[in-house]
């Protein structure tokens, strides 16, 4: 009879699982030994964080259902934060963590934690396999459940028990039914055909609709403005689309906003409601129903998936309201092109976005780290419409780039171009797992946004009224650490000389670091405010988040 462990890797590989992301340790030896003779491929990062993130970014990026595992103690405690941005970005990602033998389960034993309740937070799946005959039976469990609650599933696996013979049934041939949806559109032509201002709102939810969302648009004249998930759905500069919204947006989305008498929201749960129009009527279509009315009062609520939503039939209207946008969306494109081809030094980060947004594939697959880096993304690149953005959207943590490249490069198979947008303190973090690309032969190219500062930090400190403390770094020589772990290494500092840098940077064959040296004094500024009202935009924020809190 098989091991658990090995009846584990049967079920993943069974279940399209490709690869495991992790560290090898005592307490989960008997799986790494497993995946060894197994068709999943093992992938040996530097820190469990990295393996999470990885995990994270490749289901973001597939829908498909990605491993990681840690040793116990704290090499499973080192997975969290990576599992975090997976449960709040709603990534299907299979934990496995390593645990003491089950007879020392209660003794204070070396590097036993209770993973199961550390865990308890994070997973929509979690439990400890006790019972060996329940093996299989618990990890198809836990892959069913991260992918059609579309978060993290948890296993903890004492290391006896990975050792001990298990029954295998294997697979069963399962039909799933396709799910037939009967929607009354009745009032919802009602409502778009009254609508003279009509704007549609889109976010991750609506990923890979782009064609329908297009033709959508067009019928009913509604101008498209997207959340930061919904970034690179469409192109940026089809003329109906006015950018992002919110403190990373742009001035005509923030119009179009304004003005709406009809805010489609579609496969978007955006957080920062202030920038929402209340005074418009509103329809939200959302396949999780409990999205709907959870930041604006709702006229129509329609819990169906995007894709059906835009199967609707509207007559097509005569005026075309994006049209009435046109002179804001160039009068907003030409206030940007400014800073972006501007030749001061220090060199403007808008700058570096907007010539890789150029010069880069038009299939690209672009990670962005958090912070300033997020808004220059967010902002000055300009999508194509074919490529792929992942973010930490909802999480927001720092380090995700790097790792988050390496699982996107997996994730395509080396076949797209990977570029990862980090800045110089989320690098740091997390800049071990270059070594990782490097070992699996990952051709992504980094680009650091090096200003010496936690950038994003010392706006905020500004705004709040603090003096800037504690956010100067010190930093290595960038462009060398990276050709130390075998790297091409690259170092930009002179405006003029941005387009044929970056250029041969994203032209080098095999993984590459650009090391953008730019402002430290320039700030991610809202689209329509003054410093001082984004300083008391952002005090409120802070305010609701106390009094939630």
């Amino acid at each position: 009879m098989p091991s658990v462990a090995e009846v584990i890797t049967k079920v993943l590989e069974e279940s399209g699982v490709q690869r495991i992301y992790g560290i090898p340790g005592d307490s989960i030896d008997p799986l790494v030994d497993a995946v060894r003779r197994s068709k999943v491929s093992y992938i040996q990062v530097r820190h469990e964080e990295g393996a999470a993130f990885a995990a994270s970014v490749e289901a973001k990026i597939t829908g498909r259902p990605v491993a990681c595992m840690g040793t116990s103690g704290p090499g499973s405690i080192h997975l969290l934060n990576g599992l975090y941005d997976a449960k709040m970005d709603h990534a299907p990602v299979i934990a496995f963590s390593g645990q003491v033998e089950s007879d020392m389960l209660g003794h204070d034993y070396f590097q036993e934690v209770n993973l199961v309740k550390l865990f308890d937070d994070v997973a929509v799946f979690n439990q400890v396999l006790i019972n060996p005959d329940n093996a299989e039976y618990t990890v198809r469990r836990a892959i069913r459940e991260a992918v059609t609650k579309r978060g993290v599933a948890h296993i903890n696996l004492p290391v006896d028990i990975l050792r001990k013979s298990s029954e295998y049934k294997g697979k069963r041939e399962e039909i799933v039914p396709k799910v037939e949806y009967s929607v009354d559109f009745s009032k919802v032509k009602e409502l778009i055909e009254r609508s003279e201002k009509p704007v549609l709102m889109i976010g991750g939810g609506a990923r890979g609709l782009g064609e329908q969302i297009s033709k959508f648009a067009e019928r009913i004249g509604s101008p498209v403005i997207y959340a930061l998930n919904g970034k690179g759905i469409l192109p940026d500069l089809d003329p109906k689309v006015m950018g992002g919204i919110g403190l990373l947006g742009t001035k005509p989305s923030i119009s179009a906003m304004d003005k709406a008498d009809l805010l489609i929201l579609l496969g978007t749960s955006f957080p920062y409601v202030n920038f929402l129009n209340r005074d418009a009527k509103v329809i939200q279509v959302d396949i999780n129903p409990s999205n709907i009315g959870k930041r604006i009062d709702v006229d129509i609520s329609l819990p169906i998936p995007a894709e059906e939503f835009l199967k609707i039939e509207v007559k097509e209207k005569d005026e075309k309201f994006y049209e009435k946008l046109k002179g804001e969306k160039e009068d907003w494109l030409d206030r940007i092109s400014k800073q972006e081809s501007s030749t001061d030094t220090p060199m403007k980060p808008q700058r570096v976005a907007y010539i890789v947004s150029q010069k880069c594939k038009d299939d690209a697959v672009i990670v962005t780290d958090t912070g300033n880096v997020t808004m220059w993304t967010a902002r000055h690149f300009r999508a194509s419409g074919k490529q792929t953005f992942v973010f930490s959207s909802w999480l927001g943590s720092m380090g995700i780039g790097v790792p988050g490249a390496v699982g996107a490069s997996l994730a395509t198979n080396r076949e797209r171009q990977v570029i990862a947008f980090v800045g110089d303190g989320g690098f740091t973090m997390t800049m071990m797992e270059l070594i990782t690309a490097k070992k699996y032969g990952l051709p992504i190219k980094v680009i650091i946004y090096n200003n010496s500062k936690l950038g994003m930090i010392k706006f905020e400190q500004e705004v709040m009224g603090y003096p800037e403390w504690g956010v100067d770094l010190f930093n290595p020589d960038f462009s060398k650490l990276a050709e130390s772990m075998g790297f091409k290494g690259f170092k930009l500092e002179e405006p003029g000389e941005a387009e044929s840098v970056i250029e041969e940077f994203l032209n080098a064959e095999g993984g590459a670091v650009l090391d953008a040296v730019v402002d430290p004094n320039e700030r991610p500024m809202p689209p329509k405010l003054t410093f001082k009202q984004a300083g008391e935009y952002v005090l409120s924020i802070f305010r609701e988040k106390l009094q939630g809190d």
